[in-house]
């Protein structure tokens, strides 16, 4: 075990001391990081790369001078291990440690502070000795929603990824608690895995992906197969599963900024067309992916002559359009909101963008606002029922808003009344008990009086 007092010795001697007593734990072996461990960990996982870290460390130099110390600021420290956030020997001393281990880490200058050091803190070229505690670790997180997790288990190389339209060569290993259900090359072209039976969480954590890496996600139902299951592989509705992905290949699909306009458009229509027998299949996420590469190619484009501008006009409008209808299904509203008022802001008057604007706002509970997006669809269209029937339940769920409103508030004010009448009570019940206490001393006194008075 590695002590205080084996700092306290000149740099040279507890060097020697630490390298002796650690093991070293760098890819290539040349003593770079040396580890020793002070308290052993819980058998099972150790931390992969990616996987969010959290630890309490203290540093000194080989004079045992403290330079930093986490726990004097009382606060872990956080971290995704072995991206670079770090020094280079924590990335690499953290992912050799196992859950509520302790250890030390000798560290070489190359490996830590390098020829700089830290100005006021570390000298130049100093090596610098770190214990650390690895206190958890769980995967990254891949979406907001934490329905797609990635823990790498093999590191890819470059640092170019897939995008949407990217050509991809994957293996894939899939499986559902414990039992292996897939298994399998595949190649298909990234935002359209679904044809190929891929999970939508797979399709989308590629773009994260360098080629060679090997990863394993852990999927939500949403990310995985939803409600339906999958009954082809014996998955039920709401399942968790999880994916090994080896990205083996891939070839990147032009960025909007590598092709021209005429290129775009020759393109647009296929895509559309894809995005449109996502929807009809009730595949809203996938639909969302191809509408929204229209929307990426052709919002920044003015086109030349009024028969272009017109065109790429209503491509952008439909595309805006059926991402509005997409996030109406899937039930995010801002979203709906946004797409719609992107419409509005090139066509004022357009009937579809202000009915599903005027539905997202009545999910939204904003009944006022819903009901002035039908009016004005009305405006447009005298003809809409829809929009004649939607008025007609915004008028009613303000009216009972407003019947609830007054209840809330005649329950409000009749607590406040019974509030007041107790604390009157109160108040009287207590002067009422301080004039029979006064009463009584008085009485006390006269009794005392007429007792002191001679015969």
């Amino acid at each position: 075990m590695t002590t205080d007092q084996d700092l306290s010795m000149d740099g040279q001697s507890a060097r020697a001391v630490l390298a002796a007593k650690g093991i070293d734990v760098t890819p290539n072996k040349d003593q770079g990081v040396i580890k020793v461990v002070k308290r052993q960990g819980l058998d099972g996982d150790r931390p992969m790369i990616g996987d969010r870290v959290t630890v309490h460390y203290t540093g000194k130099l080989l004079t045992g001078k403290k330079f930093d110390c986490s726990r004097d600021r009382k606060e872990p420290f956080s971290f995704n291990v072995g991206k670079g956030q770090v020094l280079k020997a924590w990335d690499i001393g953290v992912l050799s440690m196992q859950r509520g281990e302790v250890c030390t880490f000798l560290c070489k200058p190359e490996y830590a502070y390098g020829a700089a050091g830290n100005p006021n803190k570390i000298p130049p070229c100093s090596p610098v000795v770190f214990e650390m505690e690895l206190l958890k670790f769980e995967g990254e997180a891949l979406t907001d929603d934490g329905g797609i997790v990635r823990r790498i288990k093999v590191k890819g190389d470059g640092y170019t990824n897939p995008n949407d339209g990217a050509s991809v060569d994957v293996h894939l290993q899939g499986s559902c608690g414990g039992r292996l259900f897939d298994c399998r090359d595949v190649s298909f072209v990234v935002g359209e895995g679904e044809d190929k039976g891929i999970p939508l969480g797979v399709d989308r954590a590629l773009d994260k992906m360098q080629k060679g890496e090997c990863c394993v996600l852990y999927l939500k139902p949403k990310y995985g197969f939803g409600s339906e299951g999958k009954p082809e592989y014996n998955i039920g509705p709401d399942k968790d599963v999880v994916y090994e992905v080896t990205l083996k290949d891939f070839q990147r699909a032009k960025e909007s900024w590598e092709m021209d306009l005429s290129e775009k458009l020759d393109l647009v229509g296929d895509v559309k067309n894809k995005g449109n027998q996502y929807f009809k299949a009730g595949r809203y996420y996938q639909a969302v992916i191809q509408y929204q590469r229209i929307t990426s190619w052709l919002e920044m484009e003015c086109g030349s002559g009024i028969e272009q501008q017109k065109r790429i006009q209503d491509y952008i409008v439909t595309a805006h359009l059926n991402l509005a209808l997409c996030f109406l299904r899937i039930k995010e509203f801002s979203q709906v909101i946004d797409n719609c008022n992107k419409v509005i802001e090139l066509d004022k008057s357009n009937e579809k963008a202000l009915y599903r604007r005027g539905e997202a706002r009545l999910l939204r509970n904003e009944f006022s606002l819903a009901m002035a997006d039908f009016q004005q669809v009305l405006q447009v269209n005298s003809s809409n029922r829809a929009a004649r029937a939607q008025i007609s339940i915004c008028q009613s769920k303000i009216k009972e808003h407003h019947e609830q409103d007054k209840k809330t508030y005649a329950n409000m004010f009749q607590k406040f009344a019974e509030r007041d009448a107790k604390t009157r009570r109160t108040k009287r019940r207590r002067d009422e008990s301080e004039r029979s206490g006064m009463n009584g001393e008085v009485g006390i006194k006269r009794r005392r009086r007429s007792q002191d008075c001679l015969p």
